[in-house]
């Protein structure tokens, strides 16, 4: 295919796929609700829903022995996330409110799960143990998320631990409240979502391929198409609806979305993939983009602690260090 031809893929499978992802969220959250899952539960669905291109397209490049571009899509897309959601949305706020318990609580897993990322893609420990490392945090977590805490209470003389838990969840639910709030799903939902999820998968595929063609095409190396470029089409969902919600003082809403969609990009998107098929090959640019990750995780996490919340300046602080984030990439790569 000749470049105008990969170029019109792209931006059309580009189209497809975020529009598709919106339709598969939507009617995953109304079948998710018509069974009552919890609040918290709707909201690790729909991370997963939203984040259907960035993975499916890093599937899609690891498949295809790509692995810088695998990577950087996974890796690049959570570096993103960070700037975007956290970063540019409180930036629009002004302010992002949120609970302490509810950023030490998100903040441990999101940082269990970015550093066991980090010791993967720089060789430390092989991507078997990587996959342990984050499924023995992300499977309890889940299954937290969908258990019904008003049990807790119930019994005599809760635990420190589990009423910290509780009071943390129970935090995290309200604001998810008013941000997840779907009717009850139909038959029809289900076939629906069925439907956008096979368009997902198709255009992102097709998105994925005419990137790499591209890059190629023009010798910008795989990281950048993956961690630059890719990532950032991919998550442009998640950072709307983030902006969205930050807007309307919707805190944690728009720290579980960022921090949820990362932790399940590593796993679906990266881990557990490379298990299966293999890495391909690993390089100083993808260890700075998985260090990247890291401690901008950590400074986002520190500072919202600090603060209860994310201020402006902060929020110019975490774009800034994205900036400086692709400078680096595209020079270094």
């Amino acid at each position: 295919m000749t470049a105008g031809v990969d170029a019109v893929v792209f931006f059309g499978g580009a189209a497809v796929s975020l529009g598709s992802s919106w339709v598969l969220v939507s009617r995953i959250e109304r079948v998710g609700s018509r069974f009552g899952a919890s609040e918290a539960l709707l909201g690790l669905i729909s991370a997963l829903a939203a984040d259907g291109p960035e993975i499916t397209s890093a599937v899609s490049a690891l498949l295809a022995r790509q692995g810088a571009v695998g990577a950087g899509v996974v890796v690049g897309s959570n570096v993103f996330n960070l700037a975007a959601l956290l970063g540019l949305g409180s930036l629009v706020a002004g302010t992002i409110a949120l609970h302490r318990r509810v950023i030490v609580f998100q903040g441990a897993i999101a940082l269990w799960i970015a550093a066991s990322c980090l010791l993967t893609i720089v060789g430390v420990v092989p991507a078997s143990i990587g996959v342990v490392l984050v499924l023995g945090v992300l499977v309890p977590y889940v299954a937290l998320a969908a258990f019904d805490h008003s049990r807790w209470w119930q019994r005599p003389n809760p635990s420190g631990a589990r009423r910290w838990l509780t009071r943390a969840i129970a935090e995290e639910e309200l604001d998810l409240i008013a941000a997840v709030h779907p009717r009850r799903g139909r038959a029809t939902d289900a076939l629906v979502g069925g439907s956008a999820l096979v368009v997902v998968v198709i255009s992102s595929v097709a998105m994925e391929h005419a990137a790499t063609s591209l890059g190629v095409r023009f010798a910008v190396p795989g990281i950048v198409v993956g961690g630059i470029l890719l990532a950032a089409v991919t998550s442009l969902p998640n950072a709307v609806a983030a902006i969205y919600w930050a807007r309307r003082g919707r805190g944690v809403a728009v720290l579980t979305t960022s921090l949820n969609s990362n932790t399940l990009n590593v796993a679906a998107g990266y881990l557990i993939p490379t298990v299966v098929l293999g890495v391909a090959h690993r390089s100083g640019t993808e260890n700075l983009v998985a260090g990247w990750y890291v401690g901008l995780s950590a400074l986002a996490l520190c500072f919202a602690y600090r603060h209860s919340g994310l201020r402006r300046t902060t929020g110019a602080l975490i774009v800034v260090s994205y900036v400086v984030f692709v400078v680096v990439l595209v020079v270094t790569a």
